[in-house]
């Protein structure tokens, strides 16, 4: 046996009312860009270090100062933008593999350290 199946007819959504227009975007205005305002928003993170990394600062003799800091935190912003993951930033004598998306130091060392080092699980070097 067949039943058959009745569909009532739909009922108007806004009845007797046109359905609303999209506004088209204001082109004169001076708005800043979303990019702008989403960095406005998000508060600034410094770089951390890992307990390996100090442990490897102190142990090196490697001492970062403020201007520094800053480079080291402008490097992990441009790597970060442009989707990089693990990067080695050469800041001076010192060399320092950081994790982009914790941005944490992973481990650190010296010129004489380097020479003749393999440097694996990177994907991208910034240099200063």
């Amino acid at each position: 046996m067949i039943d058959t199946i009745y569909f009532p007819e739909p009922l108007p959504i806004n009845p007797g009312q046109k359905p609303a227009q999209p506004q088209p975007a204001k082109q004169g205005g001076t708005q800043p860009a979303f990019a702008t305002i989403l960095d406005g928003k998000m508060p600034t993170q410094g770089v951390k270090f890992s307990q390996h990394a100090q442990e490897r600062l102190r142990a090196r003799g490697i001492s970062l100062n403020d201007a520094d800091m800053k480079r080291l935190e402008g490097a992990v912003d441009s790597v970060a933008q442009k989707g990089g993951r693990e990067s080695l930033i050469m800041l001076g004598d010192a060399a320092l593999v950081v994790s982009v998306k914790n941005r944490t130091v992973i481990t650190a060392m010296d010129r004489g350290s380097m020479q003749g080092n393999v440097f694996t699980n990177i994907d991208s070097a910034v240099v200063f």
